[in-house]
């Protein structure tokens, strides 16, 4: 995966708070930071495409040490200029290949990040490099949710690729951009696990861990490395 400023460069960075407001109301963030929290324990922990800061600017407000891996470096920039943002450790890289010095109790990945890699082998390498970064006993965590349109998606069930499609048109002049996604089953995802090594240890309908079911919308899945 490239450095992602073709989807995630200064224009949409410099907007995606508002944008994306509803995610970083605190009925959103705060049930996710308090399942992350108790899930590193005493840290450190490292995110996955770790953008502005949305979840790991109010985690490490909660005392853990928190350092971030994003392929967009607009992204990282809003990030490093926000108010407790130093506080961040924060790489530029695919965090499907960048290696870290560190080890940590922790590896997570939140609101369909693994579908921006966008092949099957490069999302197992995404687990295969969460995996290489934990601690034995540690735990990767990733959050998914069903299809979002805030415009319209493009499927390719063959493929399990799609795309994601924005028209704006702001005082009488359109703009287009489209995102590319692979998405992926939790089944899938479990496989891929189970090839880096980690074991499925929980899954939760949300993060307030109601009961993952047919009719779930979303999944909040835990994977554990043995040992520790």
């Amino acid at each position: 995966m490239r450095q992602n400023d073709e989807y995630f460069g200064e224009q949409v960075a410099a907007g995606y708070d508002e944008s994306a407001a509803a995610m970083f109301a605190s009925s959103v963030v705060d049930p996710a930071v308090d399942f992350l929290a108790a899930a590193a324990g005493p840290g450190p922990a490292l995110e996955f495409g770790v953008g502005t800061g949305r979840i790991a600017l109010p985690l490490a407000a909660r005392g853990v040490r928190v350092h971030g891996i994003d392929s967009a470096p607009a992204m990282v920039a809003r990030l490093r200029a926000k108010p407790g943002g130093d506080a961040i450790g924060a790489t530029v890289g695919d965090f499907a290949s960048t290696a870290l010095d560190s080890r940590f109790s922790l590896v997570y990945s939140v609101f369909n990040t693994i579908m921006n890699v966008t092949t099957q082998a490069g999302q197992v390498a995404c687990f295969r490099n969460a995996a290489a970064h934990l601690r034995p006993g540690g735990s990767a965590v990733l959050f998914r949710m069903g299809s979002s349109k805030w415009a319209y998606d493009d499927y390719d069930i063959a493929t399990q690729t799609m795309s994601s499609n924005y028209i704006e048109v702001v005082e009488g002049r359109g703009s287009y951009r489209s995102v590319p996604f692979r998405y992926v089953w939790p089944a899938e995802l479990d496989l891929m696990a189970e090839i880096a090594g980690l074991r499925l240890s929980e899954r939760w309908d949300g993060w307030t861990r109601e009961p993952f079911t047919s009719d779930s919308r979303g999944h909040v899945s835990v994977w554990e490395k043995p040992g520790g």
